[in-house]
């Protein structure tokens, strides 16, 4: 066997979780828990929206317990998937502010574990671009221990219609500091590798173009256990009013930047007899908005079907479409 690779992850909120970097962690332990030649570090939320919740998964071992503040017995560490799981507790007055400070404190613990424990070459692994200002400094802390620092981009955060001017503004900026302090851009979008460099290529360490590289998004390439004719998707069909190769499907949170005004406004200007099937945690606000302007209730193809966590399920209903629309404009791991 040879030295043992450690990769430590940031940026998720749990493991198991509904999520793209959930979803990711989740799989790339699962699919590594066997290797013997690496062991991976996972930064878990302790408190607050989206926290780990380590009762719901099966196989977590090796729990660290500790008395908190209230006197009650918590989980401050444990295994799954043979991966160390380690979690940070964030003050809850914190708003907004929440997600910045969780990965500048779970940054500080994997410097910490890395030096307690003399682990060499590390690779501390950052999703998103949050902590922009505090890149430099971990850039280089991680460097002295000999290790290096990879960045998942994720789509344009600074794009997204929920925030204000100013915190549109500081993710912009963040992510240029991001991209400049860190080893390699591992990009899930070929649109996004060619983002970073039309807009940071020189602006790296010493005037450099930032290094990149492409990995398709999808952790489970696999077909369905599903067979066309299993009660659960023939009662799911019946109950959705829709048929076998007969629909279009969008899958994707229900939030402006994913289209869905544009999706829903062209499909009603088209003369399809086939359905339109949108799965997604519906919001009234956003639907009365789309409701004012499309009058898109008048149109029996277009069906709001609800959420599908059934993983086997709503990959079926997936290679059952007729077509797949995917209206992300700013990432989207779906």
């Amino acid at each position: 066997m040879g030295e043992i690779q450690h990769i430590f992850l940031v940026g998720a909120k749990s493991l198991g979780a509904y999520g793209g970097y959930e979803t990711f962690i989740n799989k790339l332990t699962e699919y590594h828990q066997n290797n013997q030649n690496i062991k991976y570090h996972v930064a878990c939320k302790a408190n607050g929206d989206g926290c780990m919740d380590e009762g719901t998964l099966a196989g977590v071992t090796d729990k660290k317990m500790v008395v908190g503040k209230d006197g009650k017995q918590k989980c401050v560490e444990f295994t799954y998937h043979n991966a160390h799981c380690f979690k940070i507790d964030i003050p809850e007055k914190l708003g907004s502010a929440q997600a910045i400070y969780y990965d500048v404190m779970a940054l500080e613990k994997c410097c910490k574990i890395i030096k307690s424990e003399k682990i060499k070459h590390p690779i501390v692994y950052i999703m998103a671009c949050r902590i922009g200002p505090f890149a430099r400094h971990f850039y280089k802390e991680i460097h002295q221990c000999g290790g290096q620092v990879y960045l998942n981009p994720d789509g344009h955060e600074w794009m997204r219609a929920k925030w204000s001017a100013p915190i549109r503004k500081y993710w912009k900026i963040s992510e240029q500091m991001m991209v400049k302090y860190s080893d390699l851009a591992i990009c899930d979008s070929v649109n996004i590798e060619k983002y970073i460099h039309a807009c940071y290529d020189g602006k790296g360490i010493k005037g450099r173009n930032p290094k990149t590289t492409f990995i398709a998004y999808g952790a489970d390439l696999t077909l369905s256990k599903l067979t066309d004719d299993d009660e659960k998707l023939v009662n799911w069909y019946k109950e959705k009013g829709l048929t076998k190769k007969n629909y279009y499907l969008v899958v994707g949170r229900f939030v402006p930047e994913n289209s869905f005004e544009v999706m829903i406004r062209e499909f009603m200007k088209s003369h399809s007899k086939k359905d339109f099937a949108l799965i997604t945690n519906v919001n009234d606000k956003f639907l009365n908005e789309l409701e004012e302007k499309l009058h898109f209730k008048r149109d029996k193809r277009i069906k709001f079907v609800g959420t599908v966590y059934d993983q086997e399920l709503l990959k079926k209903i997936r290679e059952n479409a007729f077509a797949y629309f995917h209206g992300h404009t700013v990432g989207g791991t779906n």
